[in-house]
Protein backbone atom coordinates (compact mmCIF):
# COMPACT_ATOMS: atom_id res chain seq x y z
CA UNK A 1 0.00 0.00 0.00
CA UNK A 2 1.55 3.68 -1.11
CA UNK A 3 0.70 6.74 0.39
CA UNK A 4 2.29 10.18 -0.53
CA UNK A 5 4.03 10.62 2.93
CA UNK A 6 6.82 7.97 2.27
CA UNK A 7 7.80 7.44 5.89
CA UNK A 8 5.03 5.88 7.60
CA UNK A 9 4.18 9.10 10.96
CA UNK A 10 4.70 8.11 14.46
CA UNK A 11 0.63 8.91 15.17
CA UNK A 12 -2.58 9.51 13.24
CA UNK A 13 -4.72 11.44 15.69
CA UNK A 14 -8.57 11.57 14.06
CA UNK A 15 -11.31 14.14 15.54
CA UNK A 16 -14.89 12.21 16.63
CA UNK A 17 -16.98 15.69 15.84
CA UNK A 18 -16.21 18.81 14.21
CA UNK A 19 -18.42 19.74 11.29
CA UNK A 20 -21.57 21.67 11.84
CA UNK A 21 -23.74 19.58 9.42
CA UNK A 22 -22.66 16.30 11.27
CA UNK A 23 -22.82 17.53 14.79
CA UNK A 24 -26.98 18.16 13.76
CA UNK A 25 -26.62 14.55 12.41
CA UNK A 26 -26.14 13.03 14.97
CA UNK A 27 -28.11 14.67 17.39
CA UNK A 28 -25.15 16.51 19.54
CA UNK A 29 -22.40 19.54 19.30
CA UNK A 30 -19.89 19.17 21.81
CA UNK A 31 -18.47 21.81 23.96
CA UNK A 32 -14.70 20.45 22.89
CA UNK A 33 -12.75 18.42 20.43
CA UNK A 34 -12.00 14.52 21.17
CA UNK A 35 -10.00 12.55 19.30
CA UNK A 36 -9.18 8.98 19.15
CA UNK A 37 -5.98 7.25 17.61
CA UNK A 38 -5.31 5.22 14.06
CA UNK A 39 -2.28 2.93 13.98
CA UNK A 40 0.24 4.51 10.98
CA UNK A 41 -0.52 1.01 9.71
CA UNK A 42 -3.89 1.72 8.46
CA UNK A 43 -2.27 3.90 6.02
CA UNK A 44 -2.92 3.59 2.75
CA UNK A 45 -3.30 5.18 -0.93
CA UNK A 46 -5.28 5.85 -3.82
CA UNK A 47 -6.61 2.69 -5.61
CA UNK A 48 -5.65 0.95 -2.83
CA UNK A 49 -9.21 -1.21 -1.52
CA UNK A 50 -10.84 -0.54 1.48
CA UNK A 51 -11.80 -4.12 2.42
CA UNK A 52 -14.72 -5.42 4.18
CA UNK A 53 -13.70 -8.54 5.90
CA UNK A 54 -16.52 -11.25 5.32
CA UNK A 55 -19.09 -11.71 7.41
CA UNK A 56 -19.56 -7.98 8.10
CA UNK A 57 -21.79 -5.47 6.67
CA UNK A 58 -20.99 -2.31 7.76
CA UNK A 59 -18.31 -0.75 5.93
CA UNK A 60 -18.55 3.15 6.50
CA UNK A 61 -16.38 5.90 4.65
CA UNK A 62 -16.00 9.47 5.65
CA UNK A 63 -14.50 11.96 3.71
CA UNK A 64 -11.93 14.16 5.73
CA UNK A 65 -9.17 16.95 5.25
CA UNK A 66 -6.02 15.45 6.54
CA UNK A 67 -2.84 17.78 8.07
CA UNK A 68 0.16 16.63 8.06
CA UNK A 69 2.38 18.28 10.80
CA UNK A 70 5.68 19.87 9.67
CA UNK A 71 7.88 20.45 12.63
CA UNK A 72 8.13 19.42 16.22
CA UNK A 73 5.12 20.88 18.06
CA UNK A 74 4.51 21.10 21.72
CA UNK A 75 2.52 23.74 23.35
CA UNK A 76 1.52 26.02 20.77
CA UNK A 77 -0.85 28.54 20.75
CA UNK A 78 -3.97 28.68 18.13
CA UNK A 79 -2.73 32.05 16.91
CA UNK A 80 0.91 30.22 15.76
CA UNK A 81 -0.54 26.51 15.20
CA UNK A 82 -0.90 27.16 11.28
CA UNK A 83 2.63 27.55 10.69
CA UNK A 84 3.23 23.83 11.98
CA UNK A 85 1.45 22.48 9.52
CA UNK A 86 3.57 21.57 6.36
CA UNK A 87 0.30 19.48 3.96
CA UNK A 88 -2.87 18.86 3.94
CA UNK A 89 -4.69 16.34 1.83
CA UNK A 90 -7.42 14.27 1.09
CA UNK A 91 -8.18 11.17 3.19
CA UNK A 92 -11.01 8.51 3.92
CA UNK A 93 -11.49 7.63 7.81
CA UNK A 94 -13.03 4.61 6.97
CA UNK A 95 -14.47 1.88 9.61
CA UNK A 96 -15.50 -1.51 9.74
CA UNK A 97 -18.74 -0.99 12.08
CA UNK A 98 -19.71 -4.36 13.16
CA UNK A 99 -16.57 -4.12 15.44
CA UNK A 100 -16.97 -1.05 17.06
CA UNK A 101 -18.60 -2.86 19.71
CA UNK A 102 -15.79 -4.41 20.58
CA UNK A 103 -13.21 -1.76 22.06
CA UNK A 104 -15.70 0.92 24.12
CA UNK A 105 -15.27 4.01 21.82
CA UNK A 106 -11.08 3.37 21.15
CA UNK A 107 -12.36 2.21 17.65
CA UNK A 108 -8.84 0.21 17.34
CA UNK A 109 -10.42 -2.91 15.88
CA UNK A 110 -13.20 -0.78 13.85
CA UNK A 111 -11.03 2.01 12.29
CA UNK A 112 -7.87 0.22 12.89
CA UNK A 113 -7.61 -2.16 10.62
CA UNK A 114 -4.74 -2.30 7.71
CA UNK A 115 -5.53 0.03 4.52
CA UNK A 116 -8.67 2.04 6.67
CA UNK A 117 -6.70 5.19 6.53
CA UNK A 118 -6.40 6.23 2.77
CA UNK A 119 -4.81 9.75 2.31
CA UNK A 120 -3.78 11.22 -1.25
CA UNK A 121 -3.29 11.65 -4.11
CA UNK A 122 -1.60 14.56 -3.49
CA UNK A 123 0.03 16.96 -0.71
CA UNK A 124 -0.68 20.78 -0.49
CA UNK A 125 1.31 23.00 0.65
CA UNK A 126 -0.37 24.68 3.94
CA UNK A 127 1.54 27.75 3.23
CA UNK A 128 -0.35 28.89 0.10
CA UNK A 129 -3.86 27.54 1.80
CA UNK A 130 -6.01 29.57 4.03
CA UNK A 131 -7.52 27.13 6.67
CA UNK A 132 -10.56 28.77 7.15
CA UNK A 133 -11.54 28.36 2.97
CA UNK A 134 -11.44 24.67 1.97
CA UNK A 135 -13.36 23.21 0.24
CA UNK A 136 -14.03 18.96 0.80
CA UNK A 137 -16.20 16.80 -0.91
CA UNK A 138 -16.92 13.18 -1.49
CA UNK A 139 -18.51 11.20 -4.32
CA UNK A 140 -19.92 7.42 -3.79
CA UNK A 141 -19.69 5.84 -7.72
CA UNK A 142 -19.66 9.30 -9.07
CA UNK A 143 -22.51 10.69 -7.41
CA UNK A 144 -21.47 13.66 -4.61
CA UNK A 145 -22.81 12.65 -1.49
CA UNK A 146 -20.71 15.16 0.82
CA UNK A 147 -19.91 18.68 0.23
CA UNK A 148 -18.80 21.24 2.68
CA UNK A 149 -16.23 24.11 3.85
CA UNK A 150 -14.24 25.23 6.76
CA UNK A 151 -15.83 27.68 7.44
CA UNK A 152 -18.43 25.40 9.15
CA UNK A 153 -15.80 24.16 11.74
CA UNK A 154 -16.99 24.06 15.19
CA UNK A 155 -12.96 23.58 16.04
CA UNK A 156 -10.81 25.45 13.47
CA UNK A 157 -7.79 23.87 12.32
CA UNK A 158 -5.23 25.87 15.12
CA UNK A 159 -7.90 25.19 17.77
CA UNK A 160 -7.59 21.19 16.99
CA UNK A 161 -3.65 21.55 16.83
CA UNK A 162 -2.88 23.75 19.77
CA UNK A 163 -5.21 21.35 21.91
CA UNK A 164 -3.27 18.62 20.85
CA UNK A 165 -0.23 20.06 21.55
CA UNK A 166 -0.88 20.77 25.46
CA UNK A 167 -0.24 17.44 26.02
CA UNK A 168 1.33 15.31 22.77
CA UNK A 169 4.10 16.49 21.13
CA UNK A 170 3.10 16.00 17.78
CA UNK A 171 5.87 15.47 15.17
CA UNK A 172 6.55 16.16 11.69
CA UNK A 173 5.08 13.72 9.52
CA UNK A 174 1.98 13.21 12.33
CA UNK A 175 -1.68 13.20 10.93
CA UNK A 176 -4.46 14.42 12.16
CA UNK A 177 -7.87 13.89 10.53
CA UNK A 178 -10.23 16.41 10.84
CA UNK A 179 -13.44 14.89 11.20
CA UNK A 180 -16.68 14.53 8.40
CA UNK A 181 -19.86 16.55 7.49
CA UNK A 182 -23.07 15.09 6.87
CA UNK A 183 -23.42 12.31 4.37
CA UNK A 184 -20.97 9.84 5.24
CA UNK A 185 -22.33 6.80 5.16
CA UNK A 186 -22.09 2.46 4.12
CA UNK A 187 -20.83 1.27 1.01
CA UNK A 188 -20.27 -2.18 -0.34
CA UNK A 189 -18.27 -4.18 -2.52
CA UNK A 190 -17.89 -2.77 -5.92
CA UNK A 191 -18.98 0.63 -4.81
CA UNK A 192 -15.73 2.78 -5.40
CA UNK A 193 -15.41 6.44 -2.88
CA UNK A 194 -13.67 9.47 -3.71
CA UNK A 195 -12.61 12.24 -1.69
CA UNK A 196 -11.35 15.65 -2.83
CA UNK A 197 -9.94 18.34 -1.07
CA UNK A 198 -9.48 21.54 -2.83
CA UNK A 199 -8.30 25.45 -1.50
CA UNK A 200 -6.65 28.75 -2.89
CA UNK A 201 -6.41 27.29 -6.60
CA UNK A 202 -5.07 23.98 -6.02
CA UNK A 203 -6.54 20.67 -5.48
CA UNK A 204 -5.42 17.06 -4.24
CA UNK A 205 -6.89 15.22 -6.74
CA UNK A 206 -9.46 12.62 -5.96
CA UNK A 207 -8.36 10.04 -3.85
CA UNK A 208 -10.42 6.88 -5.17
CA UNK A 209 -10.38 3.72 -3.68
CA UNK A 210 -12.62 0.56 -4.33
CA UNK A 211 -14.62 -1.37 -1.64
CA UNK A 212 -13.55 -5.36 -1.97
CA UNK A 213 -14.35 -7.79 -0.08
CA UNK A 214 -11.67 -9.89 2.85
CA UNK A 215 -11.49 -13.18 4.10
CA UNK A 216 -13.41 -13.61 7.51
CA UNK A 217 -12.25 -12.61 11.00
CA UNK A 218 -10.72 -16.15 12.79
CA UNK A 219 -12.86 -16.81 15.68
CA UNK A 220 -10.35 -15.95 18.71
CA UNK A 221 -11.89 -12.37 19.52
CA UNK A 222 -14.48 -10.10 19.09
CA UNK A 223 -17.51 -11.81 16.55
CA UNK A 224 -18.66 -8.63 14.02
CA UNK A 225 -22.05 -7.57 15.65
CA UNK A 226 -24.60 -5.45 13.78
CA UNK A 227 -27.21 -4.08 15.84
CA UNK A 228 -28.81 -1.02 16.23
CA UNK A 229 -26.33 0.91 18.03
CA UNK A 230 -23.92 -0.05 15.15
CA UNK A 231 -26.17 0.47 12.25
CA UNK A 232 -26.76 4.11 13.50
CA UNK A 233 -22.90 4.58 14.11
CA UNK A 234 -22.60 3.27 10.23
CA UNK A 235 -25.31 4.86 8.39
CA UNK A 236 -26.05 7.93 10.32
CA UNK A 237 -29.32 9.81 9.23
CA UNK A 238 -29.90 6.80 7.03
CA UNK A 239 -31.11 4.22 9.63
CA UNK A 240 -33.36 4.32 12.81
CA UNK A 241 -32.86 2.02 15.67
CA UNK A 242 -36.25 2.57 16.79
CA UNK A 243 -39.49 4.09 14.56
CA UNK A 244 -39.88 7.84 14.67
CA UNK A 245 -43.02 7.82 15.65
CA UNK A 246 -45.04 5.30 17.94
CA UNK A 247 -47.38 2.63 15.62
CA UNK A 248 -50.35 2.88 17.98
CA UNK A 249 -50.13 6.94 17.68
CA UNK A 250 -49.54 6.69 13.76
CA UNK A 251 -52.65 4.64 13.34
CA UNK A 252 -54.81 7.01 15.93
CA UNK A 253 -53.75 9.68 13.93
CA UNK A 254 -54.55 7.81 10.23
CA UNK A 255 -58.43 7.07 11.95
CA UNK A 256 -59.22 10.39 12.19
CA UNK A 257 -59.94 13.45 9.54
CA UNK A 258 -57.79 16.29 9.89
CA UNK A 259 -61.05 18.52 9.91
CA UNK A 260 -61.87 16.71 13.33
CA UNK A 261 -57.58 17.10 14.58
CA UNK A 262 -58.25 20.85 13.70
CA UNK A 263 -61.35 21.29 15.54
CA UNK A 264 -60.18 19.77 18.64
CA UNK A 265 -56.81 21.49 18.66
CA UNK A 266 -59.02 24.73 18.50
CA UNK A 267 -60.85 23.67 21.39
CA UNK A 268 -57.32 24.05 23.50
CA UNK A 269 -56.56 27.46 22.69
CA UNK A 270 -54.37 26.32 19.06
CA UNK A 271 -56.28 27.78 15.96
CA UNK A 272 -53.34 27.93 14.04
CA UNK A 273 -52.03 24.96 13.50
CA UNK A 274 -53.41 24.22 10.31
CA UNK A 275 -50.41 24.76 7.26
CA UNK A 276 -52.79 26.85 4.88
CA UNK A 277 -52.72 27.38 1.01
CA UNK A 278 -51.11 23.87 0.04
CA UNK A 279 -52.80 21.35 -1.67
CA UNK A 280 -52.43 17.45 -2.24
CA UNK A 281 -50.81 15.71 -5.25
CA UNK A 282 -52.70 12.45 -3.95
CA UNK A 283 -55.79 13.64 -2.77
CA UNK A 284 -57.26 10.18 -1.63
CA UNK A 285 -54.21 9.39 0.47
CA UNK A 286 -53.42 10.44 3.82
CA UNK A 287 -50.00 11.72 5.17
CA UNK A 288 -49.02 11.13 9.15
CA UNK A 289 -45.14 11.17 9.64
CA UNK A 290 -42.58 13.55 12.16
CA UNK A 291 -41.57 17.00 10.55
CA UNK A 292 -38.19 17.87 9.65
CA UNK A 293 -37.48 21.28 8.13
CA UNK A 294 -35.73 22.67 5.75
CA UNK A 295 -35.61 26.97 5.53
CA UNK A 296 -35.27 28.51 2.29
CA UNK A 297 -34.38 32.73 2.60
CA UNK A 298 -34.71 34.87 -0.37
CA UNK A 299 -32.53 34.98 -3.54
CA UNK A 300 -29.19 37.13 -3.44
CA UNK A 301 -27.22 36.55 -5.78
CA UNK A 302 -23.44 36.91 -4.16
CA UNK A 303 -24.71 34.35 -1.37
CA UNK A 304 -26.08 31.70 -3.88
CA UNK A 305 -22.98 30.42 -5.34
CA UNK A 306 -21.98 29.76 -1.16
CA UNK A 307 -25.72 28.48 -0.71
CA UNK A 308 -26.93 27.43 -2.83
CA UNK A 309 -24.54 25.20 -5.06
CA UNK A 310 -23.29 21.92 -4.51
CA UNK A 311 -24.92 19.74 -0.94
CA UNK A 312 -26.71 22.78 -0.33
CA UNK A 313 -28.98 22.89 3.10
CA UNK A 314 -31.86 21.42 0.25
CA UNK A 315 -29.63 18.80 -0.29
CA UNK A 316 -28.75 18.30 3.09
CA UNK A 317 -32.15 18.03 4.36
CA UNK A 318 -33.31 14.97 1.60
CA UNK A 319 -30.11 12.98 3.10
CA UNK A 320 -31.27 13.84 6.73
CA UNK A 321 -34.31 12.18 5.86
CA UNK A 322 -35.26 9.06 8.28
CA UNK A 323 -38.09 6.47 7.50
CA UNK A 324 -41.14 8.38 8.87
CA UNK A 325 -40.20 11.83 8.29
CA UNK A 326 -42.11 14.23 6.68
CA UNK A 327 -39.79 17.47 5.36
CA UNK A 328 -41.41 20.74 6.01
CA UNK A 329 -40.25 23.58 3.70
CA UNK A 330 -40.58 26.98 4.73
CA UNK A 331 -40.55 28.88 1.30
CA UNK A 332 -41.67 32.04 2.58
CA UNK A 333 -45.52 31.27 0.57
CA UNK A 334 -43.17 32.48 -2.14
CA UNK A 335 -44.97 29.97 -4.92
CA UNK A 336 -42.93 31.81 -7.88
CA UNK A 337 -40.14 28.99 -7.77
CA UNK A 338 -39.82 25.26 -7.74
CA UNK A 339 -38.88 24.46 -4.27
CA UNK A 340 -38.77 20.54 -5.17
CA UNK A 341 -38.63 18.31 -8.33
CA UNK A 342 -39.11 14.63 -9.20
CA UNK A 343 -35.10 13.85 -8.29
CA UNK A 344 -35.33 14.72 -5.08
CA UNK A 345 -38.74 13.47 -4.44
CA UNK A 346 -37.86 10.49 -5.29
CA UNK A 347 -34.46 10.38 -2.94
CA UNK A 348 -37.23 11.13 -0.37
CA UNK A 349 -38.86 8.52 -1.38
CA UNK A 350 -36.38 5.99 -1.32
CA UNK A 351 -35.24 7.64 2.32
CA UNK A 352 -38.44 6.35 3.68
CA UNK A 353 -39.93 9.37 3.69
CA UNK A 354 -43.87 9.45 4.88
CA UNK A 355 -44.45 12.66 2.76
CA UNK A 356 -43.33 16.08 1.57
CA UNK A 357 -45.20 19.80 2.17
CA UNK A 358 -43.83 23.24 0.98
CA UNK A 359 -45.91 26.24 0.86
CA UNK A 360 -43.35 26.95 -2.22
CA UNK A 361 -43.46 25.46 -5.67
CA UNK A 362 -43.70 22.51 -6.71
CA UNK A 363 -41.51 21.39 -10.11
CA UNK A 364 -42.07 18.64 -12.26
CA UNK A 365 -45.57 17.96 -10.50
CA UNK A 366 -47.18 15.07 -12.69
CA UNK A 367 -43.56 12.97 -12.59
CA UNK A 368 -44.11 13.69 -8.43
CA UNK A 369 -47.65 12.66 -8.48
CA UNK A 370 -46.82 9.31 -10.22
CA UNK A 371 -43.96 8.42 -7.56
CA UNK A 372 -47.49 8.49 -5.22
CA UNK A 373 -45.08 9.72 -2.44
CA UNK A 374 -47.82 12.23 -0.79
CA UNK A 375 -46.49 15.72 -1.35
CA UNK A 376 -48.69 18.95 -0.23
CA UNK A 377 -47.61 22.47 -1.93
CA UNK A 378 -48.04 25.47 -2.90
CA UNK A 379 -48.91 25.08 -6.46
CA UNK A 380 -46.93 23.92 -9.75
CA UNK A 381 -43.81 25.93 -11.06
CA UNK A 382 -41.14 24.71 -13.96
CA UNK A 383 -38.63 26.99 -12.47
CA UNK A 384 -35.42 25.65 -11.04
CA UNK A 385 -34.17 26.46 -7.13
CA UNK A 386 -32.25 29.74 -8.25
CA UNK A 387 -34.77 32.10 -9.14
CA UNK A 388 -36.43 33.24 -5.89
CA UNK A 389 -34.83 31.06 -2.88
CA UNK A 390 -31.52 30.36 -1.18
CA UNK A 391 -31.39 26.72 0.54
CA UNK A 392 -30.36 27.98 4.25
CA UNK A 393 -30.53 25.61 6.86
CA UNK A 394 -32.32 22.51 8.25
CA UNK A 395 -33.48 20.86 11.40
CA UNK A 396 -34.63 24.41 13.01
CA UNK A 397 -38.20 26.02 13.84
CA UNK A 398 -39.74 27.33 10.78
CA UNK A 399 -42.85 28.61 9.21
CA UNK A 400 -44.92 26.77 6.56
CA UNK A 401 -48.40 28.42 5.39
CA UNK A 402 -48.84 30.39 8.66
CA UNK A 403 -47.50 27.65 11.00
CA UNK A 404 -44.74 27.44 13.18
CA UNK A 405 -43.64 24.16 12.77
CA UNK A 406 -40.55 22.49 15.22
CA UNK A 407 -38.71 19.27 14.45
CA UNK A 408 -40.30 16.56 15.86
CA UNK A 409 -43.96 17.98 15.49
CA UNK A 410 -46.40 15.44 14.63
CA UNK A 411 -47.64 16.24 10.61
CA UNK A 412 -51.51 15.16 9.53
CA UNK A 413 -52.57 15.64 5.82
CA UNK A 414 -55.67 14.35 3.92
CA UNK A 415 -57.67 15.91 1.17
CA UNK A 416 -58.81 18.85 3.42
CA UNK A 417 -54.87 20.00 3.88
CA UNK A 418 -52.29 19.75 6.79
CA UNK A 419 -52.23 19.88 10.29
CA UNK A 420 -49.70 20.37 13.02
CA UNK A 421 -49.58 17.96 15.81
CA UNK A 422 -47.85 18.83 19.29
CA UNK A 423 -45.96 15.36 19.90
CA UNK A 424 -47.27 15.47 23.83
CA UNK A 425 -51.25 16.14 22.82
CA UNK A 426 -51.43 13.36 20.17
CA UNK A 427 -53.12 10.95 22.49
CA UNK A 428 -55.48 12.93 24.02
CA UNK A 429 -56.16 14.30 20.64
CA UNK A 430 -56.55 10.79 19.40
CA UNK A 431 -59.17 9.93 21.81
CA UNK A 432 -61.26 13.21 21.81
CA UNK A 433 -61.09 12.97 17.88
CA UNK A 434 -62.91 9.43 17.62
CA UNK A 435 -65.30 10.25 19.64
CA UNK A 436 -66.12 13.62 18.11
CA UNK A 437 -66.68 11.51 14.83
CA UNK A 438 -68.37 9.03 16.58
CA UNK A 439 -71.15 11.50 17.96
CA UNK A 440 -71.02 12.98 13.80
CA UNK A 441 -72.00 9.63 12.47
CA UNK A 442 -74.72 9.07 14.74
CA UNK A 443 -76.04 13.24 14.17
CA UNK A 444 -75.16 12.25 10.16
CA UNK A 445 -77.52 8.97 10.43
CA UNK A 446 -80.70 11.00 12.25
CA UNK A 447 -80.34 14.20 9.50
CA UNK A 448 -80.37 11.38 6.60
CA UNK A 449 -83.38 10.12 8.60
CA UNK A 450 -84.94 13.78 7.85
CA UNK A 451 -84.80 15.06 11.54
CA UNK A 452 -83.77 18.81 11.94
CA UNK A 453 -80.64 19.59 13.03
CA UNK A 454 -82.33 21.61 15.99
CA UNK A 455 -81.44 20.24 19.32
CA UNK A 456 -79.24 17.80 17.40
CA UNK A 457 -76.29 19.50 16.19
CA UNK A 458 -74.76 19.53 18.81
CA UNK A 459 -77.26 17.32 20.93
CA UNK A 460 -79.35 18.29 23.79
CA UNK A 461 -79.97 15.99 26.76
CA UNK A 462 -83.19 13.93 24.84
CA UNK A 463 -80.71 13.35 21.82
CA UNK A 464 -78.01 12.66 23.76
CA UNK A 465 -79.77 9.98 25.99
CA UNK A 466 -80.47 8.53 22.17
CA UNK A 467 -76.88 8.62 21.43
CA UNK A 468 -76.02 6.24 24.23
CA UNK A 469 -78.57 4.04 23.14
CA UNK A 470 -77.48 4.00 19.95
CA UNK A 471 -73.24 3.69 20.72
CA UNK A 472 -74.53 0.76 22.92
CA UNK A 473 -75.41 -1.03 20.13
CA UNK A 474 -72.42 0.46 17.67
CA UNK A 475 -70.06 0.65 20.05
CA UNK A 476 -70.76 -1.73 23.20
CA UNK A 477 -66.63 -1.76 24.22
CA UNK A 478 -66.67 1.83 24.53
CA UNK A 479 -66.98 3.84 27.80
CA UNK A 480 -69.24 6.51 27.65
CA UNK A 481 -67.78 9.83 26.94
CA UNK A 482 -68.17 13.41 27.58
CA UNK A 483 -66.63 15.69 24.66
CA UNK A 484 -68.71 16.77 21.97
CA UNK A 485 -66.28 18.82 19.77
CA UNK A 486 -68.65 19.59 17.20
CA UNK A 487 -67.69 22.52 14.60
Amino acid sequence: MTHPLGNPPSKIIAVHLNYRSRAKERGRIPDHPSYFLKPPSSLAGTDDALVRPEGCELLGFEGEIALVIGSRTQRVSPENAWQCVRWVTAANDAGVHDLRHADHGSNLRSKGADGLTPIGPRLLDARRLDPAALQLRTWVNGQLVQDDTTDTLLFPFEQLIADLSRLVTLEPGDVILTGTPTGASVVVPGDVVAVEVSGGGQSTGRLRNPVAVGPALEPYGAIPKAGPTEREAAYGTAYVPTDLLDKEVEVGLRSVAVATLSAQLRKRGLPHMSIDGVCPTQPGAGMVGVAHTLRYLPLREDLFKKYGNGMNAQKRAIEELRPGHVLVMDARRDTSAGTIGDILALRAQQRGAAGVVTDGGLRDSAAITELGLPVYHGGEHPSVLGRRHVPWDTGMPIACGGALIQPGDLIVGDRDGVVVVPPDLAEELITDCQEQERRERFITEQVRAGHSVDGLYPMDPDWHEQFERWRRVHDPSHTSGTSDGLG
